[in-house]
């Protein structure tokens, strides 16, 4: 028996991390992987390039983190990690528990962030992330919308400018603007 076909039984013939069932092929999971049916898993097409799978098709993950199978474990940990800028897929990952050797398994495979990555900081220095609660410090007039947001509103749900690290989104008022990180502290 090969390991694709050990795979496929293990599996029902569906992706184990999206549940697909055409194009399916063996990926090892890194990153010294011995290519045995314990270090592998059965992925379709889509699951195999992340790169170009988009957002929403990781939402599958809500799913098969919770199988017993340490591999595709470590595969949902490293992916749920990928996307931590999602408040979905941060709260599947805080949700999702793994053995210490697993765990370390899923780390030593994990791509690391490039020091390139843009990072947002609030006035105080304390990391900013998509979907963080921020308070503002001034009162900030809104430009073009005929308002003045107040100190110590709060500001849910932020979402980052991936082009500028100063600048975060959020809504005041109904209205979505963009905020300077120097005037807001995470909540």
């Amino acid at each position: 028996m090969t390991i694709k076909d050990t795979l496929l039984v293990r599996a029902d013939h569906k992706c184990e991390l999206c549940g697909a069932t055409d194009t399916l092929e063996v990926a090892p999971v890194g990153p010294t992987s011995d290519d045995s049916a314990e270090q592998s898993i059965l992925l379709c097409a889509t699951c195999r390039d992340p790169e170009n799978a988009g957002e929403h098709h990781w939402r599958c993950l809500s799913d098969s983190m919770w199988t017993p199978v340490p591999a595709v474990q470590v595969m949902a940990w490293r992916q749920l990690n990928a996307l931590r800028d999602e408040a979905w897929a941060r709260e599947l990952a805080d949700m999702l528990y793994l053995d210490d050797e697993t765990l370390e398994w899923a780390k030593a495979g994990a791509v690391s962030a490039d020091d390139d990555v843009l990072k947002h900081v609030d006035s105080n220095g304390a990391l900013l992330s998509a979907g963080d609660t921020v308070v503002l410090i001034k009162d900030l007039n809104v430009k073009g919308a005929n308002f003045t947001a107040k100190r110590g509103t709060p500001v849910r749900n932020i979402s980052l400018d991936l082009n500028n690290e100063k600048h975060i989104e959020g809504r005041v008022e109904g209205q979505q603007i963009v905020i300077l990180t120097e005037f807001v502290k995470k909540k």
